[in-house]
């Protein structure tokens, strides 16, 4: 469950599933890139040519849901990975890049808008 999980416990977790199959070898920076972005493509696959209402039934349908998540957690395993592999802290980092977001896209320009932060005017 997501409340009883801590970041630091999901990387440990990933960690020994991959010390025990001995892939250390194999998860360089590129290639956990590599599979973050294939993953994250066999994510957007689920929704390829499905209307927005389409999508929301998605995740009512039982098979559906769990095709999706599967992806979504394919896709999590290699951040998490990375991280663990390269000592990041995600929530620190998580935390900065939202102050970051917060300077470009601040509410009073950004609230209700879906502009890009290079397109506001200023």
């Amino acid at each position: 469950m997501d409340s009883d999980a801590t970041v630091d416990a999901l990387k440990g977790l990933v960690r020994a599933f991959c010390e025990e199959r001995d892939w250390d070898q194999y998860h360089n920076a590129k290639d956990l890139a590599i599979g973050v972005v294939t993953e994250g493509s066999e994510l957007l696959d689920q929704f390829r040519f499905r209307s927005p209402a389409e999508v929301d039934a998605m995740f009512t349908d039982a098979a559906k849901r769990d095709a999706i998540t599967e992806e979504m957690s394919d896709v999590l395993f290699f951040l998490l990975r990375m991280a663990q592999m390269y000592d990041i802290d995600l929530s620190k980092q998580l935390k900065r890049k939202i102050e970051i977001n917060a300077q470009k896209y601040p509410i009073s320009l950004a609230k209700g808008s879906n502009r890009k932060y290079s397109e506001e005017e200023r």
